[in-house]
């Protein structure tokens, strides 16, 4: 099975997502603000990075988990979805594929922190609202993915996409 985590930047959310479902994280409780500004790929991607699907690992299970960064673009995920599905049909593929969204989870502090830290460069007021985001978030990020991985062992469907509402 293949999850793809995805959201507006790729990554903030999704990084943190891939860290969790990999087990790089920990769980049940709050998280530091060094284990946050450690996780891979957090506040580092770039403008160019965007629309790239990013390797993180293989998790307990086999799974390869990867994340994108979409920006304001609804296509992208339809349109991987569609290829998949061509690939599978075309070429015989039979890997399951798993599209989470991460957006609902985003706090105003980690959109406000990433607007700067990301597209400003104004890293000395992005950085401290990004970590305030993702220590308000980071529970909230760990249920989408068990929920997400839950969903992929559980559902049928060749290549499923969560948009995850209800983690707002």
């Amino acid at each position: 099975m293949i999850f793809i985590y995805n959201d507006y930047g790729g990554t903030h959310t999704t990084s943190m997502a891939a860290a969790y479902h990999l087990q790089k994280l920990p769980t049940g409780r709050t998280l530091t603000k060094d284990e946050i500004l450690n996780i891979d790929y957090f506040n580092k991607l770039n403008q160019s990075d965007m629309g790239k699907i990013i390797f993180h690992g293989v998790d307990t299970e086999g799974n390869s988990v990867y994340t994108i960064g979409r920006k304001s673009s609804k296509l992208v995920v339809p349109a991987l979805k569609n290829l998949s599905l061509l690939f599978e049909d075309k070429y015989q593929i039979h890997e399951k594929i798993v599209f989470s969204n991460t957006s609902p989870t985003v706090p105003l502090a980690m959109t406000i922190g990433g607007f700067l830290s990301r597209e400003l460069k104004i890293d000395f007021v992005g950085v401290p609202l990004l970590v305030v985001g993702a220590k308000q978030c980071c529970h909230n990020i760990l249920e989408l993915v068990e929920h997400t991985k839950q969903i992929g062992k559980s559902n049928n469907s060749k290549v499923i996409v969560l948009e995850n509402k209800r983690f707002k």
